[in-house]
C-alpha cells in the first residue's frame, strides 16, 4: 500500500507539534514523562505572580504556576494552578502565600501543616495574603509620609498667616534688622581680625604677659618662699604672751587714769579739786616769795656779822625777777 504525500506530510506536522508542545512544557519545568498532579489556589490579588513561577516549600522548588483564571466575571478571586512537579505529601492544613523581594520575581510559598491526611489531584489548597518586603517598607512608610503630609500642610498655614501679617512696613524694618546684623557681623569680624584686631592686640598683650611671668618664674618662687619664711617667723613668735602681756598693760593704765579721774586719790584731788589747787599754788608763792627774802635780804634771818649793822630793809612783797644767765654765773 503506497502513504501519499498528504499523508506523510499531516503525519509529520502532528509529530512536529506533538515535539513542540514537549519542548515547550519540558523549557517550563514540567516533566513531560512522567504524570504531575495539579492542585488549586484562590488569590484576590496575585501582585507580581505569572505563569511559571516557581511553588516552594521550606525553599525546594517542587512546583510551577501553570495558569491564572478569574474565579468569576467580577474578578471576586483569581484561581491559581499549581502543577506539582515533585512527588511531594502537602497535608491539608497547609496554607500557601505568595512572597516576592525587591530585585527577583513572585513566587508561591506553602507553609506546612501538622494534619496526618494529605492533598490529592483537584484540591484547593487555603491561601493568605502576605505583604512581603514592599508591603512592610509601604506599611512603615505610610504613617510617616502622612505625618509629613500634616506638617507640609501646618507648614502652608502658617507661612500663609506670615505673609499676611507682614506687611510693606514690617518687611522694610525686618530687611533694617537683617541690615544691622550684617553691619554687626563685620564689626566683630573687625573685632576679631587675626592681625590688627583688638582682640588680636589683647591676646599678644596677654601672651607678652604670660611671657615675662615665664621668664621671672625664678624670683617669683623665691618671692613666694620668702613669704612663707617670713610667715613661719611670725608664726614662731610669741605673739599670744605679748598680745597677753600688752592687754594687762592696758588694763592697769585704764585702772591708773579711772583713779586719776577720781577725786579720792592726790592727784585726781589735785587735778578735779580747784580748791587745793588754789592752795597749793598759793602756797608755792609764799615759798618762792620767802626763799626771795631769803636771799636778798639774809641778814634778817641769820646774824653772824661781828662788825655789821642789823639789816632793817622792809621785806620783799612779790618775788624777785629771775635771770637764768645771771644765776647761772653766781
Amino acid at each position: 500500500m503506497k502513504i501519499s504525500n498528504e499523508t506523510k506530510v499531516g503525519a509529520l506536522a502532528v509529530v512536529a507539534l506533538a515535539l513542540l508542545i514537549t519542548g515547550f512544557n519540558f523549557l517550563k519545568g514540567k516533566n513531560v514523562f512522567s504524570h504531575s498532579a495539579n492542585i488549586y489556589a484562590v488569590f484576590t490579588d496575585l501582585g507580581p505572580l505569572e505563569k511559571s513561577n516557581q511553588v516552594k516549600i521550606n525553599g525546594l522548588p517542587v512546583g510551577t504556576v501553570y495558569t491564572l483564571a478569574p474565579k468569576d466575571k467580577d474578578v471576586t478571586g483569581i484561581v491559581v494552578t499549581i502543577n506539582l512537579t515533585k512527588d511531594v505529601n502537602i497535608p491539608k492544613n497547609s496554607v500557601a502565600y505568595i512572597t516576592s523581594s525587591l530585585v527577583g520575581t513572585a513566587t508561591i510559598t506553602i507553609e506546612k501543616g501538622d494534619a496526618k491526611e494529605y492533598m490529592h489531584e483537584g484540591d484547593t489548597i487555603a491561601t493568605r495574603i502576605e505583604n512581603g518586603i514592599l508591603g512592610d517598607v509601604k506599611n512603615q512608610l505610610s504613617p510617616t509620609l502622612i505625618k509629613i503630609k500634616e506638617v507640609i500642610d501646618s507648614l502652608k498655614v502658617a507661612l500663609g498667616g506670615i505673609n499676611r501679617i507682614l506687611d510693606p512696613n514690617t518687611k522694610g524694618n525686618i530687611s533694617q534688622i537683617l541690615m544691622n546684623l550684617k553691619d554687626a557681623s563685620n564689626s566683630l569680624k573687625s573685632l576679631v581680625s587675626s592681625k590688627n584686631g583688638p582682640l588680636s592686640e589683647t591676646l599678644s598683650n596677654a601672651s607678652s604677659v604670660t611671657g615675662n611671668l615665664k621668664k621671672n618664674n625664678d624670683s617669683i618662687t623665691a618671692l613666694i618662699n620668702n613669704a612663707n619664711s617670713l610667715a613661719k617667723k611670725f608664726n614662731s613668735l610669741p605673739l599670744s604672751q605679748t598680745l597677753d602681756s600688752v592687754k594687762t598693760a592696758l588694763s592697769e593704765l585704764k585702772q591708773t587714769l579711772t583713779k586719776v579721774n577720781s577725786t579720792n586719790g592726790t592727784i585726781g584731788a589735785l587735778m578735779n579739786d580747784k580748791a587745793i589747787y588754789n592752795k597749793l599754788s598759793s602756797t608755792i608763792a609764799s615759798a618762792e616769795l620767802l626763799l626771795d627774802d631769803i636771799r636778798v635780804h639774809p641778814k634778817r634771818y641769820v646774824n653772824i656779822s661781828v662788825f655789821g649793822k642789823k639789816d632793817k630793809s622792809g621785806p620783799l612783797n612779790s618775788p624777785t625777777v629771775k635771770d637764768s644767765l645771771s644765776a647761772g654765773a653766781h
